[in-house]
């Protein structure tokens, strides 16, 4: 039997990373995204749902989003879903699902700041087992992982 945990999101975060290291010296990276979905309700007028999804990040994929995530941002974030559970102080169990980054790309067209070994509109994207990838084709289009784009619902023509 196949299992499958696997996960691929576009949206803008919704706060600054917050980033943490574990007494290992660890980093850690925690970050609101928001997705939104468009659609036509049956009287085919506009409706738009906002989803609001956590996710976290570790090693050189948390110092990625340190360096070069900020609120509003859009990124493409690649990963698997995860369940966090705990006892709130009122004694009840809680739990939430979120996703545990594997790969984060940016998604938008807005320049990103830029060292003086980087071209301008050319920033890096990365991965949990590779770090920082360096430079990337242009902001705003996302990569798969053979370096073709991933079409998104604007290059879509209706």
């Amino acid at each position: 039997m196949l299992e499958l945990n696997k996960v691929f999101l576009i949206g803008n975060l919704t706060q600054d990373p917050e980033v943490r290291s574990l007494s290992s010296g660890t980093p850690v990276a925690e970050f609101g995204l928001a997705v939104n979905r468009r659609y036509k309700d049956r009287d085919g007028q506009p409706q738009e749902d906002t989803l609001f999804i956590q996710v976290v990040s570790w090693n050189r994929l948390a110092d990625f989003c340190k360096d070069w995530l900020k609120k509003g941002r859009r990124v493409f974030v690649e990963g698997r879903l995860q369940t966090d559970a705990w006892e709130g102080k009122d004694g009840v169990k809680r739990s939430r699902i979120k996703v545990q980054a594997d790969r984060i790309q940016f998604a938008d067209a807005r320049p990103v700041e830029r060292t003086a070994e980087e071209p301008a509109d050319i920033g890096p994207s990365a991965s949990a087992s590779g770090g920082e990838q360096g430079p990337q084709p242009p902001a705003g289009r996302p990569q798969a992982d053979k370096g073709e784009p991933i079409t998104t619902d604007d290059d879509l023509p209706f």
